[in-house]
């Protein structure tokens, strides 16, 4: 098969990824996977149809879940975004419970769009002036849910041993004090634990910002690659590549990816983007 797309240690293919990672990718040989798949819950993609049957959907994650696992080496990390709506709270554990079969859930991280800390709470507390309330808020009518500001980012391996490398997205002691009270603490980073609060960047013009109707900001990609450790990874696949967000986070940390999509529209915008990060990292 042809690439649609290749430069710079970056493939991409115009293809069902379920058909092109068995077709294109050898086993074992990919360390790092972070994907979103269609939610099934009627997005408007230009090509795809996200309204399949329950049984059917999650039928088809199963089957993407088991392409994946060929292609994963032994101590690789899939890392698996899914969100929902709130009237279908169940729809990310289904997800989930569907590769039960094939993988070990070694890890849940919340990708948190959207905070609300007030002052009142945290108390005296260093560096804390005000009340925040940052990052991505999207109202929703009615008054039977509460504002949907996370998604889930499942850690799949194939046996739940997997070491990583928690301190390459570690963040600061918010109280100095603790360097040195405990015996892991020696200097001013910590784990940041399974809570990410990672937001979008302010949209002003939806259609030349956010071309594809449901994607995740670079930094989500980049920092699953990290968290797993950079210096196992050979080459890092997104099965639902979109517009290249994953492809784009690779370039920067300077991976080779590949990545499959159904949708030429959103590879051409793909390929744009990715000739617009391979110059910025060159110029950097």
């Amino acid at each position: 098969m042809k690439p649609y797309f290749e430069r710079n240690g970056i493939t991409l293919y115009l293809e069902d990824c379920v058909n092109g990672m068995i077709k294109e990718i050898p086993q074992e040989t990919i360390d790092v996977v972070v994907t979103s798949p269609p939610y099934n819950i009627g997005v408007d993609y230009s090509y795809y149809r996200d309204t399949k049957p329950r049984d059917e959907y999650l039928k088809w994650i199963e089957a993407v879940g088991a392409a994946v696992k060929t292609t994963l080496s032994d101590e690789g990390s899939f890392f698996l975004n899914v969100g929902g709506i709130p009237k279908d709270p169940w729809l990310p554990f289904d997800i989930a419970q569907s590769l039960r079969g094939g993988f070990v859930l070694q890890n849940v991280f919340h990708w948190i769009k959207s905070i609300a800390i007030m002052k009142k709470d945290i108390g005296e507390y260093p560096n804390i002036a005000g009340d925040i309330a940052p990052g991505h808020y999207k109202p929703i009518g009615g008054n039977r849910f509460v504002h949907d500001c996370h998604e889930y980012v499942f850690q799949f391996t194939k046996h739940g041993d997997v070491k990583l490398d928690r301190l390459a997205v570690g963040v600061p002691y918010q109280d100095k004090s603790n360097i040195g009270r405990w015996k892991s603490a020696k200097r001013d980073l910590r784990c940041r634990g399974n809570t990410w609060f990672i937001p979008y960047l302010t949209i002003r013009d939806k259609k030349l910002q956010r071309p594809h109707p449901s994607t995740f900001p670079v930094a989500l990609p980049e920092m699953c690659m990290k968290i797993h450790g950079l210096n196992r990874i050979r080459r890092v696949m997104d099965p639902f590549i979109g517009i290249g967000t994953t492809a784009i986070a690779s370039v920067r940390l300077s991976k080779p990816c590949v990545g499959f999509e159904v949708d030429r529209k959103y590879l051409h915008e793909a390929s744009l983007r990715l000739r617009e990060a391979g110059r910025a990292v060159r110029e950097a």
